[in-house]
């Protein structure tokens, strides 16, 4: 694989897991306004978006093992920080919206 394949995985990458960074984090603006089945529904968004990031990295990972050697460029780095970003916030967001969930059932 040479760098420029490399770098059209990594923006790849980075543009997956932004989608699904700022999907989880509207999920969690959803769930604070009580709108609980539209902030699920942008949570299995999020989770499509992870689906494609990991295909790439995925690949990546699958060619390293079958002897392939990269010299990785930053932006490689770049986008691995991207999708393990997004991944924690898609998490704390889940736990976001079923603590709001719980307020509103408690609430109303």
């Amino acid at each position: 694989m040479n760098k420029e394949e490399l770098y059209q995985i990594s923006f790849h990458l980075i543009a997956h897991s932004g989608n699904a960074r700022s999907l989880a984090m509207e999920a969690i603006g959803e769930s604070k306004q009580g709108d609980f089945v539209s902030a699920l529904n942008k949570l299995q968004d999020a989770d499509q978006e992870f689906i494609h990031a990991h295909r790439y990295q995925t690949e990546l990972i699958q060619k390293e093992a079958n002897g392939e050697n990269y010299d990785l460029p930053i932006i490689l780095i770049h986008a691995q920080d991207h999708l393990m970003t997004a991944l924690t916030v898609k998490d704390l967001a889940k736990e976001f919206v079923e603590i709001y969930q719980k307020i509103h059932n408690q609430e109303g």
